[in-house]
């Protein structure tokens, strides 16, 4: 499996061990984030992660900035994207199996690293059940549909 990870600058050590977590558990890691700790603007690598997800690039996202709120809020603006922010592992799960998640985002300033580590496991370990969870992404999506025609 290949997971995207993206990152504004609050977040490049998090994002380090984080690809190195991955690394050590077979998953193929494709950076789209910043490695500089100067400030920079996270819609810029939000788009960027949500873009890879959609295209196929990769499999799934990680995006993390300080609270994981802008990242996903960005990322979310993509077209076919479904991006959670999770700080504690229930809800990565859920997201996945009730929602079909496909951007996981936390906060470099809200979690620390072994937390992030239970989210991960738990959102990759996770599948989509599909069933009356489906109808609803139905509908999600088809908000996004029905916006996208608006502009």
């Amino acid at each position: 499996m290949k997971i995207g990870i993206a990152n504004d600058h609050a977040s490049v050590e998090m994002k380090q061990q984080v690809v190195a977590y991955l690394k050590e558990k077979g998953y193929d890691v494709v950076n789209y984030g910043t490695d500089s700790t100067e400030s920079c603007d996270y819609p810029v690598y939000g788009e960027k992660i949500g873009h890879a997800v959609v295209s196929g690039e990769v499999d799934f996202g990680i995006a993390i900035c300080g609270t994981g709120l802008g990242i996903s809020l960005a990322a979310n603006k993509v077209h076919g994207i479904r991006a959670a922010v999770c700080s504690e592992p229930y809800t990565a799960r859920l997201s996945r199996q009730h929602n079909d998640a496909n951007v996981l985002a936390f906060g470099s300033r809200v979690i620390g690293i072994e937390l992030a580590k239970m989210i991960i496991d738990e959102f990759l370990g996770a599948e989509f059940e599909g069933g009356r969870h489906q109808r609803r992404v139905d509908m999600i999506m088809d908000v996004e549909r029905r916006e996208s025609k608006l502009d």
